[in-house]
C-alpha cells in the first residue's frame, strides 16, 4: 500500500487543466482552416459561428466554456495556476512512489459500468467516474487498464501504472496476469 495524498485534488485540477488546453487548441478550428465547415452563410463570421455551433457536441461546448473561464482574467491565478501546481505536487509523489516500486496497480474505475448513454445528462456523475485515471493523466505516467474479473455481470478492469518510460515493464505485468487468469477471454452478458 502507498500514500498518494495530493491526488485527491486530480479531479479538480484535471478538470481545470484539460478543458483549459482544450479550448486553447480549439479555437483554431473555425471551419475556415481546420475542422468542419457550415458553408450555408453569408459572412466569414457567420460561418466561423455556424461551424461552432453544429460541428461541435454539448460535452466539447461545455469544456470550451470551462476553459475560457479559468484562463480568463482574474481567474488564471485563481484556477489554472493552482491546477498546475497540484499536478506538479501529484508527479512528485508518483515520482517518490516508483523510487520503490515498479509499478502500482488499482481499479480502473470506482464503480461497474453504467449502460450506454445513462449518464449522459448528468457530466458531474460522468466525470466522476475518472477518479481512478485522472491522477495518472495528470501525473504524465504511463498506465494501462486489462480485464479483471465481474461485478453484477459487468466488467471490471484493473489499472497498472508505471513510472514514465516504463511501457514494457506494464506489458510484461500484464501479460503475466493474462497468463494466470483468464479474464480477459469472457465476455460479459448481453
Amino acid at each position: 500500500e502507498v500514500s498518494l495524498p495530493h491526488t485527491r485534488y486530480a479531479l479538480a485540477a484535471y478538470y481545470i487543466i484539460a478543458p483549459s488546453e482544450a479550448m486553447a487548441n480549439l479555437a483554431r478550428y473555425d471551419g475556415v482552416k481546420y475542422g468542419f465547415s457550415y458553408s450555408d452563410t453569408a459572412t466569414m463570421w457567420e460561418a466561423m459561428e455556424k461551424t461552432r455551433q453544429y460541428g461541435f457536441g454539448a460535452e466539447v461546448k461545455r469544456r470550451i466554456m470551462l476553459g475560457t473561464y479559468a484562463l480568463s482574467a482574474g481567474y488564471y491565478d485563481a484556477y489554472y495556476l493552482k491546477a498546475q501546481k497540484v499536478r506538479t505536487l501529484i508527479r512528485r509523489e508518483f515520482d517518490q512512489v516508483f523510487q520503490k516500486f515498479d509499478a502500482l496497480v488499482t481499479p480502473t474505475s470506482p464503480t461497474v459500468p453504467f449502460k450506454i448513454g445513462e449518464k449522459v445528462d448528468d457530466p458531474v456523475q460522468m466525470y466522476l467516474s475518472d477518479v481512478c485515471t485522472l491522477p495518472i493523466n495528470i501525473a504524465g505516467v504511463p498506465a494501462m487498464s486489462i480485464p479483471a474479473g465481474f461485478a453484477n455481470g459487468l466488467p471490471i478492469g484493473m489499472q497498472i501504472i508505471g513510472k514514465p518510460f516504463s511501457e514494457e515493464t506494464l506489458l510484461k505485468i500484464a501479460h503475466a496476469y493474462q497468463q494466470a487468469t483468464d479474464w480477459h477471454k469472457r465476455r460479459p452478458e448481453i
